[in-house]
């Protein structure tokens, strides 16, 4: 720790898949100092009997959380990480950060412009220093055999890793694997010692105003406990396409990063992640990521250190009402698939472009982020049902999911509340076409070669170069197909049409209201 009595501290915000977090989310991130550790006897006892939360019975809220606490808080570590980092000039009072714009911003807010940022570091000239820092994090032991879950961003770039258990033996740790699309990761940690240890609960099951204990090491001040209910579930905090946070009031800061957040029956229903903060601080919002989800990580990082995600091979967006008006849907519910990838799962099954996926494996898509955590969740070579809404009916086709190490398993194309109305120039795609909007040789299409200003499409975000692939159900290759099948539509009294539009190769759909 610092040579203070106040331990310095710093927030990082989240950023992923190229999406701005919301404004104020912070990740729990522990500050990164200069430290000298020294490394001091275990002491755990080699006969010390592993303790099993799963043996606790639900407790009575009304007597506290005493015997909860004394059960589980053994298995709960302190996870300590060395690293490098690139610092400024030599013998400045702040020599210790420069490592992150993040860092340096912190300590230009309270005590002016540091006299290495990197700011003055261009302007004189000096050399990065390297400097030896440590961050600190929780976590918490799952198997006696000495596995360990924390957060990724906890032990990113990490040099050497100690778990500090709660009697204050320190172990070295290895990383066992990493997951960063979701924030996870396992350690080992080799030991005589029986390990105390915790088991996951079923996150599923938890509901909004249930009580939580979470505990972990908040600013580095060592094992601490607090309490609350689960204030919602499944919030998307856009930190990536699996988002589906548990939201807790119990109070988490940095350095609970990595840590459990326990049920009334001492299980783990969730890793304490990520909190909502005006000042870095707990303000009663925090994020845990839910234990369906990190058992099924955790269990694969164990056994390949990799995690290898389902893969459907779709493009899709969400269900507006005008949407679902549209296709003749009774409610906005479902993923609707814009694009198929040639030679997926998908494909092969016979999803095509237009259908809205209804349920996956027996399980509704009430909202179209539910599909990718739930093909993300399926192992390679499960074969599914997926229940559609195709032509006015319900139809079901089964899958034989495929994988991507890359998470391809649903581009998010958009919110799905795009729509165009007329003021549109339309022309058939050609030579000049393809050469002057740099699309494909063999794109298929009408393209849109002017946008009328104020125009309803120009409002909703249609531009010059955007290509309609189809109108409703009809396939469109130029400028008469898609007035005629606006006509049949406006003969038939529809209030809107449907078109499918394709922008620097990827497609959605969006709406024309008939009224424009």
């Amino acid at each position: 720790m610092s040579n203070s009595n106040q331990p310095l501290s710093v927030t990082n915000a989240r950023r992923r898949h190229g999406k701005a977090p919301l404004a104020t989310l912070t990740l729990l991130l522990a500050a990164i100092l200069v430290v000298v550790t020294v490394p001091s006897k275990p002491l755990l006892a080699k006969t010390e009997p592993a303790h099993a939360a799963a043996s606790l019975t639900k407790i009575n809220v009304n007597d506290g959380f005493a015997e909860l606490v004394k059960a589980v808080k053994p298995a709960v570590v302190n996870i300590s990480v060395t690293g490098h980092v690139n610092t400024g000039g030599r013998g400045h009072q702040f020599d210790f950060y420069g490592q992150s714009p993040q860092l340096e911003e912190f300590f230009r807010r309270f005590f002016g412009e540091p006299p290495n940022s990197r700011q003055q570091r261009k302007k004189y000239n000096q050399r990065p220093v390297e400097r030896k820092t440590i961050a600190v994090g929780s976590g918490f032991v799952i198997d006696p055999a000495g596995f360990v879950v924390t957060n990724y961003h906890v032990i990113e770039n990490a040099d050497e890793i100690e778990v500090i258990f709660d009697d204050g033996t320190r172990i070295p740790a290895i990383l066992k694997g990493t997951d960063k699309k979701t924030d996870l990761a396992l350690l080992e940690i080799k030991t005589d010692s029986v390990l105390p240890y915790v088991v996951f609960g079923d996150s599923d099951e938890a509901e909004v105003g249930d009580w939580v204990i979470a505990i972990g090491n908040p600013f580095g001040l060592g094992g601490t406990t607090t309490s609350g209910i689960i204030s919602a579930r499944g919030r998307d905090i856009r930190s990536g396409p699996l988002d589906d946070f548990i939201q807790i009031d119990a109070s988490i800061n940095r350095g609970n990063s990595g840590g459990p957040l326990f049920n009334t029956k001492g299980e783990v229903i969730g890793v304490n992640s990520a909190i909502y903060s005006p000042n870095g601080g707990s303000v009663g919002i925090g994020f845990a990521i839910p234990s369906a989800l990190v058992a099924n990580v955790i269990a694969q990082l164990r056994e390949n250190g990799t995690v290898q995600r389902g893969y459907l091979g779709v493009h899709i967006q969400s269900i507006t009402e005008e949407i679902a008006e549209s296709l003749g849907l009774d409610d906005a519910s479902g993923a609707l698939v814009t694009q198929v990838m040639e030679d997926s799962p998908a494909d092969k099954a016979g999803v095509k472009s237009g259908d809205v996926i209804l349920a996956y494996d027996g399980k509704k898509i009430a909202k179209m982020r539910d599909l990718p955590k739930l093909v993300a969740l399926t192992t390679k070579d499960s074969e599914v049902d997926i229940e559609l809404w195709r032509n006015d009916s319900t139809k079901t086709l089964r899958v034989a999911v495929g994988s991507n190490d890359e998470l391809q398993i649903a581009s998010v194309l958009g919110n799905g509340d795009s729509s165009l109305g007329f003021g549109l120039k339309l022309a058939k795609v050609d030579k000049d076409k393809v050469e002057k909007y740099g699309l494909d040789e063999d794109t298929v299409g009408v393209v849109i070669v002017d946008v009328a200003p104020n125009s309803s499409a120009e409002q909703r975000g249609l531009r010059e170069g955007d290509v309609i692939k189809r109108v409703n159900k009809t396939v469109v290759v130029n400028p008469a197909d898609v007035v005629k099948a606006i006509e049949l539509s406006r003969e038939n009294k529809k209030e809107s049409v449907l078109l499918l539009v394709e922008r620097n190769k990827q497609a959605r759909f969006v709406v024309i209201p008939m009224n424009t």
